[in-house]
């Protein structure tokens, strides 16, 4: 706490007045947490003084309160391009980041509790910085942030808000952040560390050397490549389940699961919720699982016994694969690759089908998602090239961020899918009662076509990488798509 407080005063935190008429101060308090390695052990333990921000009132003492974080997308975008081109990772992280914030509004705070004096008594906080818990907060720490790069010579993303890139000549130095974890790629070794020697200078910079824990998820570099997992997540998880010893699950979902709204008896939501919001993050490196998370996900207002039943099976099949991760590998080129797929009314509620994508960036599988689609399809083709339309979108994105950095290859964007209808709707001009519906998507995807952007190319059923994130699989298949897609478990013997 006496730490905390140091900090707080060093950076002309507030200043101590007594409270103008008809102002009302915002409360604090003390948050205490225990920081962890990636191991488990014990880092530091650490005490946060926290506005009070619920009593804030908007149009008074806050306005404007969003702030970006860092497409994960972006994240995994940035690391095949190291592995690629075989750039380091660095990893810095800001203490107090959000003390660094200069506030717009007149806020007044309480003494924080155990600090009251008898120089204090009827006195009130001025507060000048952004704290933490007030509503502004992240918003006022980005912008000083975002302020401090551009003066540096930084160009922001319009992909990513939260990507900063510098080029001098033919060498690039790149910068992405989340809250107060950065992460910094790059050839121009140079202009990183000056870089990192400007922003230990403005902010209090911790520099953690290569990259290995970000957001926990642990990254790891060896001779094979960049591999990332949420192992320790996952046994957190096993642990927290009671299933640590539980016989492993082949598969995250059963073949043709019959999973629908009132299936048994009513179970603790409470719990089911807990679970399933437990299970959402794994994705991020898991997309093995992306297709059942998305599944039990859509139960959350009313679980019952077969929801819980298919929760279960996701973790006990994460049991047999704690350390199962993303592998990416060097294949000396950043060509972009997209795999969709739909399973046409597959959702026995209301028949709609659900979308299925894969985006590879220099043979590394970079994006991905599993969504029922929110409106019924009338035929396979119909839901296939919806998927499709929307995943034209994804590789654009991905296209943009790449030309951007100046890493985007001349070759178009490549697109595989396995309904030969839906490629033809959207290579030939053909217009029929059949293809009304989705006539917006058909000119959108035509338009990309002739101008040379992408390219669709027929991918047989069993090359269909998009499958997996559609509908269960039978064991053999389902670790067939595992192994193309770049999963690889660092902790199993091979």
């Amino acid at each position: 706490m006496l730490e905390e407080m140091k900090a707080l005063e060093k950076n002309n935190t507030w200043e101590l007045v007594k409270l103008p008429h008809g102002k009302e101060p915002v409360g604090c308090k003390w948050v205490y947490t225990i920081k962890q390695n990636p191991d488990g052990k014990v880092e530091r333990y650490k005490a946060r003084l926290v506005a009070k921000g619920y009593t804030q009132t908007y149009g008074i003492d806050y306005e404007e309160t969003f702030a970006p974080v860092a497409k994960m997308s972006s994240v995994r975008t940035l690391i095949s391009c190291a592995s690629n081109l075989s750039w380091d990772l660095h990893q810095l992280d800001v203490k107090n980041a959000f003390l660094h914030g200069d506030l717009q509004e007149e806020i007044y705070m309480h003494i924080p509790p155990g600090f009251d004096t008898a120089q204090t008594k009827d006195k009130v906080l001025r507060l000048h910085r952004s704290l933490y818990g007030l509503k502004q907060s992240p918003r006022a720490w980005f912008d000083r942030f975002r302020r401090s790069l551009l003066k540096m010579g930084y160009h922001q993303s319009n992909a990513d808000h939260t990507l900063f890139y510098k080029r001098n000549m033919s060498k690039l130095a790149i910068l992405i952040v989340y809250v107060d974890d950065i992460i910094i790629t790059g050839d121009d070794t140079k202009e990183i560390e000056y870089l990192k020697m400007r922003l230990a200078k403005e902010f209090e910079v911790k520099d953690l050397g290569q990259l290995r824990y970000f957001l926990g998820i642990e990254v790891s570099r060896s001779k094979k490549g960049i591999y990332l997992c949420q192992r320790k997540y996952v046994l957190d998880l096993l642990l927290e389940t009671g299933l640590s010893k539980c016989r492993p699950a082949p598969t995250p979902i059963e073949q043709n699961h019959r999973l629908v709204s009132e299936a048994g008896s009513p179970v603790d939501r409470e719990r089911y919720q807990r679970l399933v919001g437990r299970l959402i993050y794994l994705p991020h490196t898991r997309p093995d699982i992306a297709f059942s998370v998305s599944v039990v996900s859509q139960f959350m207002h009313d679980p019952r016994t077969r929801h819980m039943d298919a929760v279960i099976r996701i973790i006990r099949y994460l049991k047999g694969c704690p350390g199962r991760g993303l592998l990416y590998t060097s294949h000396g080129n950043l060509q972009v690759e997209c795999y969709t797929d739909a399973d046409w009314a597959g959702s026995l509620d209301d028949r709609r089908s659900t979308s299925g994508y894969c985006t590879f960036v220099g043979g590394n599988l970079v994006t991905w998602r599993s969504k029922k689609q929110s409106v019924v399809a009338r035929s396979t083709a119909g839901a296939e090239f919806r998927s499709m339309a929307h995943r034209v979108c994804e590789v654009l994105w991905v296209r943009i961020l790449l030309m951007e950095l100046g890493l985007f290859q001349t070759k178009p964007l490549m697109l595989y899918c396995d309904n030969k209808a839906a490629l033809s709707i959207a290579q030939n001009p053909v217009q029929h009662d059949r293809t009304k519906h989705v006539e917006i998507d058909r000119h959108f995807i035509k338009e990309k076509l002739d101008q040379g952007i992408i390219c669709m190319t027929y991918a047989s059923s069993s090359n269909q990488l998009a499958d997996i994130l559609t509908k269960g699989l039978p064991d053999r298949m389902f670790s067939i798509l595992c192994s193309k897609m770049g999963l690889y478990d660092a902790f199993t013997p091979s």
